[in-house]
């Protein structure tokens, strides 16, 4: 399934997982070269496959969220729930290197599926969960998700909007995606450690742990008894110099200009040299005192002219700042293309299809070419009979409705 100079050929991944954060963690596996397969269960798989259909994700005729987090998989569509299906699970978790999960505590023990069952049937297996609150405590077994464990629970959704504003919601998957990224960091450390010891073990993170993680410099603060500001606007900042301004266009920029050393160079750049003597303005201290009379000059200021003049403005001043991009702008940005963040999708009908890769990058070991994703039980043949199931205990699995029929 892969090329050999891939760093992970050869390595053999078991998915159980659903929705994005454990599937993804076997994503960024696969992107290494690893022989990922994916199980799902009969007749509508994982949910994410139908992600892309819920209101208010992008409308498209491709299934994208789905393309994106399950390339380069294999489809296995069984049921876990029939006893006829243990055989396969079994057979699997011998074959395998990791197996990835994230059912809550109660349905992995239900399902056979928890460390301690599968750990006797191999010694050498890296048995990597994932849960949306923890594996202990009192909500143990609670369903988490990206927006209320990670987002909501941690604190981020509360000060990531203006004061007097509701709460809104982040682009679905933002802690999802971090959060593979951590298991998969875990997932390696393990294999790392199995090279110097031979043994597996079972490596775990949580949804709420890196909300917290993510959160982490103002979380600390308030373990430390920090004073937090309260919440603010845009209007009415904590500072005015690390914030966003609409330019005459509609457009915002993001400035970024808060240590005492820019200040002589951003007023320089913008036009406005006279506030060097302002006494409003004159020190670090009365800038942040006065911040909501600097935004006030700022904002009619910026509002005066384009996007395109302040880029030039602003590039030339050597002030740093950040265009808040529209979606057409991200995906034609020429960096994303020259660092290989989005990359050509190989086997899609239309042959200019790109992808997002995943954000690591090992000099000297290239990437498996991402490949679409499986259709539900696509490979339902091809894995068993690599599982040495004859045609006949195939046909068995069939007829007792532990196995999907393979997808055409």
């Amino acid at each position: 399934m892969s090329d050999a100079s891939n760093i992970f050929s050869g390595l053999k991944v078991v998915d159980f997982a659903s929705f994005i954060a454990g599937p993804a963690a076997a994503t960024i596996l696969s992107d290494f070269g690893a022989d990922v397969i994916k199980v799902e269960p009969p007749g509508m798989g994982d949910p994410y496959r139908y992600f892309t259909s819920v209101p208010p994700n992008p409308v498209s005729d491709v299934n994208y969220a789905w393309q994106l987090t399950n390339r380069n998989k294999r489809s296995l569509a069984l049921n876990l729930k029939a006893a006829e299906s243990r055989e396969v699970v079994e057979r699997l978790v011998r074959w395998a290197d990791v197996i990835v999960v994230n059912f809550p505590p109660r349905v992995k023990a239900g399902l056979g599926l928890n460390y301690e069952s599968l750990a006797p049937l191999n010694p050498r297996l890296i048995y990597a969960d994932i849960t949306g609150y923890g594996s202990r405590g009192p909500e143990a077994d609670s369903p988490g998700f990206d927006i209320t464990a990670y987002w909501a629970r941690s604190g981020l959704m509360e000060v990531t909007h203006d004061a007097g504003s509701p709460p809104t919601l982040p682009v679905p998957g933002i802690g999802d995606h971090a959060t593979a990224t951590t298991l998969y960091a875990s997932i390696v450390t393990a294999l790392f450690a199995r090279e110097k010891t031979g043994k597996g073990t079972h490596v775990s993170t949580s949804l709420i742990a890196n909300g917290i993680w993510a959160a982490g410099a103002w979380v600390e603060g308030a373990l430390n008894g920090g004073q937090f500001f309260s919440q603010h606007d845009r209007e009415t900042p904590p500072n005015a110099l690390l914030n966003p301004y609409q330019t005459s266009d509609n457009r915002w920029i993001l400035i970024v200009a808060a240590q005492q050393k820019d200040w002589g160079g951003f007023i320089q750049a913008i036009g406005l040299p006279q506030l060097a003597v302002d006494p409003r303005f004159t020190d670090a201290r009365k800038r942040l005192e006065n911040s909501a009379e600097l935004v006030k000059i700022l904002d009619p200021l910026f509002a005066s002219q384009p996007l395109a003049h302040w880029k030039k403005v602003l590039n030339e001043g050597r002030v740093i700042f950040g265009v808040v991009q529209n979606a057409i702008e991200i995906i034609n940005d020429p960096q994303l293309e020259a660092n290989d963040i989005v990359v050509p999708l190989e086997g899609a009908s239309n042959p200019q299809a790109r992808t997002v890769s995943s954000p690591i990058e090992i000099i000297g070991y290239p990437k498996a070419k991402p490949r679409i994703a499986p259709h539900l039980g696509e490979h339902n043949e091809e894995v068993l009979k690599s599982l040495d199931f004859s045609a006949e205990a195939i046909a068995q699995l069939h007829q007792s409705g532990a196995l999907g029929d393979d997808a055409p």
